[in-house]
Order: C-alpha cells, then sequence, then structure tokens
C-alpha cells in the first residue's frame, strides 16, 4: 500500500503567507522560507506554495522566493499561481521546484496540460481543481476561486487525467478554511474513477478529519495551511495519530 501524504500549503502574497476561510478574509501567517523550513524538520511529506495574487511581473519575485526556499528544504515542493506557459514552467523548474501546479490556465487552454507533461513529464505537472458546489451540482472555479465556470468537476478531473497531469489538487471551495472536515465524497468518487493521485484539500480542523480523507475520501495526500501555520496540530503529532488508527504514512 502507498504511503499517504501530509503537505501543509504555503498561500503567497506579496511574498508573506496568507490564510482566509472561503478564499477571503486573509491573514498573514508568517515567513514562507522560516514556515517551509519548520515543516521540512518536522516530518512533512511535501510542501505546496501557491502565489494567490501571482501575475506575470510577479513571476521574477516568485521564482526568487522558490530559489530561498528549495536552499532552506530537503522534501519535494510543488508551486503554483499565474504558470500559463511551459516557459514559465522552465523558469520554477530551474529555480528549485519540483512540481508545478496549473489550474485557470488549464481551463483556459486545455492543450497546455498535454504540452507541459510532454516537455516536463507526467509527474511534475499538477493541475489544481477548486471546485463549489452549486443546487447539487459540483463546478469548476478559476481564478483563486473568484470566477465560476460551466465545467463539471468530476468530467474537469477525468479529462486533466487524459491529457497527462501526474496529479490532481482538489479543493472544495465550500470547506475551505472551515475546519469542518474535508470534502470527502467528491474526493471519493474522483479518487475512485482516477488512475492518478488527488490530493485533497480544504476543511481540515482535526487529525479526525485526516483519517477520514483516507479512508473514506481515498484521498492520497492531504493538504492543509491554517492548522499547521497557527500550531493548532504539529505534523509529528498527526503523523503519531494516523500510524496508531493503522493509516499507512511515512515516519
Amino acid at each position: 500500500m502507498l504511503t499517504k501524504r501530509i503537505i501543509p500549503c504555503l498561500d503567497i502574497k506579496d511574498g508573506r503567507t496568507v490564510k482566509g476561510v472561503n478564499f477571503v478574509q486573509l491573514r498573514d501567517a508568517g515567513d514562507p522560507v522560516e514556515l517551509a523550513k519548520i515543516y521540512s524538520d518536522e516530518g512533512a511529506d511535501e510542501l505546496v506554495f501557491l502565489d494567490i495574487t501571482a501575475t506575470v511581473d510577479k513571476r521574477k519575485t516568485l521564482a526568487e522566493l522558490v530559489t530561498k526556499v528549495a536552499k532552506a528544504i530537503n522534501i519535494p515542493f510543488t508551486v503554483g499561481g499565474g504558470i500559463s506557459t511551459v516557459e514559465d514552467v522552465k523558469v520554477l523548474l530551474n529555480a528549485g521546484a519540483d512540481k508545478i501546479s496549473i489550474n485557470s490556465a488549464a481551463v483556459k487552454n486545455p492543450s497546455i496540460i498535454n504540452e507541459m507533461a510532454l516537455e516536463f513529464g507526467s509527474q511534475c505537472i499538477v493541475v489544481a481543481i477548486d471546485t463549489r458546489n452549486v443546487d447539487g451540482i459540483d463546478f469548476v472555479h478559476t481564478h483563486g476561486g473568484r470566477k465560476p465556470t460551466l465545467l463539471r468537476t468530476q468530467a474537469w478531473a477525468q479529462e486533466v487525467c487524459e491529457r497527462g497531469a501526474g496529479e490532481i489538487l482538489l479543493t472544495s471551495m465550500d470547506h475551505d478554511g472551515t475546519k469542518a472536515g474535508f470534502a470527502n465524497e467528491i474526493t471519493a468518487e474522483i479518487s475512485s474513477m482516477l488512475s492518478i493521485p488527488v490530493i485533497a484539500s480544504g476543511g481540515a480542523g482535526n487529525m479526525e478529519h485526516f483519517k477520514d480523507v483516507f479512508t473514506f475520501g481515498k484521498a492520497d495526500a492531504a493538504l492543509a495551511a491554517s492548522i499547521f501555520h497557527f500550531k493548532e496540530i504539529p505534523i509529528p503529532e498527526l503523523k503519531g495519530y494516523l500510524g496508531e488508527v493503522d493509516i499507512a504514512i511515512r515516519k
């Protein structure tokens, strides 16, 4: 059985780590390089960095931050936010990122997934899907969750898998920052449909939520932010608990 991964997420705005609820009400959560080093030392399996207000002119700033982070940690990390071309990917991988994450660019131009997977290998390409349930139907949202689309989440997940994505980062906007638990139902549905790993994101509030998303939710990895940033759940304790309840995790 493949071990499950614990992944802290650092949402970056203007070079600082921030965290909100349902994608709004952002508050400062610290220096991203310092936090990255702490998580790496504590036993996180990977890190995800999302530049939530990225624009092309800030790409250079993000690349500099990626280089600093890469020097401070010894675990894989994924960078996302404003990435839309093969050249963007090249810059960030050269700066030290192990994988990149795309969302809005993939929705706008789905063939970019094929291009990036062909150029860098599927293992480097994570497609982030921000989903919200509207009248019982799950729809994809883009632009940091601000823009609804008519894409059905499940169908889009299937398409990105077929186009060569190596992994899906599935964030439930309804659960994000609520600490009421992950969206286990849709996570399980998509995990069961696809041959690639699914990272569950949005809603972690206690250790049991992680157990639930790995069992009921069938997730391959679980991502969280505020509970780690604000020291509500230390990663070593979380891993200890998951080991006790027979979830296969990396020690």
